[in-house]
């Protein structure tokens, strides 16, 4: 019990070193993460199903060689790359955002740095620390929360090119 304690209160204490900024931050990690494993479990299960359904409606029609035939075949394609592809664009926002808002800390944590320089005349190193590590460390949570983001979403755009590659190839006009 103390040691979850003793977690909960290392975690806040880094929080409040990285000021208002880093909650956004965090807020903005939580979103992106939940998108790309909603999306991998997408992949993995819902998408799975629908890909079945669309392959044996496919597969039951007579007649696959008219224009007719060829051009339900790329509705059915693209109705299934628009799911395919839904939050990718919004997760790729998110990753872009993450190092902006570390930014966003950064330079909230130099404004503390230079009002403390003004308040003191420059020579209170101690007191010019907090505000410091208010700009680095948002900074840095910024740099981690995109890298991690970049990771995440090349993986799910790997995983959605080959299942529309392999949705094309299923879908064969006779």
């Amino acid at each position: 019990m103390y040691l979850l304690q003793d977690m909960w209160e290392g975690v806040w204490d880094f929080m409040d070193l990285g000021g208002t900024v880093l909650w956004f931050l965090f807020g903005l990690a939580v979103v992106m993460w939940a998108l790309l494993v909603e999306r991998a479990w997408y992949y993995k299960t819902g998408l799975k199903k629908e890909m079945a359904h669309i392959l044996q409606d496919w597969d039951g029609r007579a007649e696959r060689k008219s224009k007719r035939a060829h051009q339900i075949r790329q509705k059915l394609i693209s109705q299934v790359s628009m799911q395919i592809d839904q939050y990718l664009p919004l997760i790729k926002t998110l990753i872009a955002l993450a190092p902006l808002f570390g930014l966003l800390g950064t330079v909230t944590g130099m404004i503390r740095v230079f009002e403390v320089m003004a308040l003191t005349g420059g020579g209170d190193a101690k007191a010019m620390s907090s505000g410091v590590s208010m700009a680095t460390i948002p900074t840095m949570a910024g740099m981690v929360t995109a890298l991690s983001g970049v990771f995440g979403f090349t993986y799910l755009e790997k995983l959605a090119k080959t299942e529309k590659q392999l949705l094309e190839d299923n879908l064969n006009l006779d």
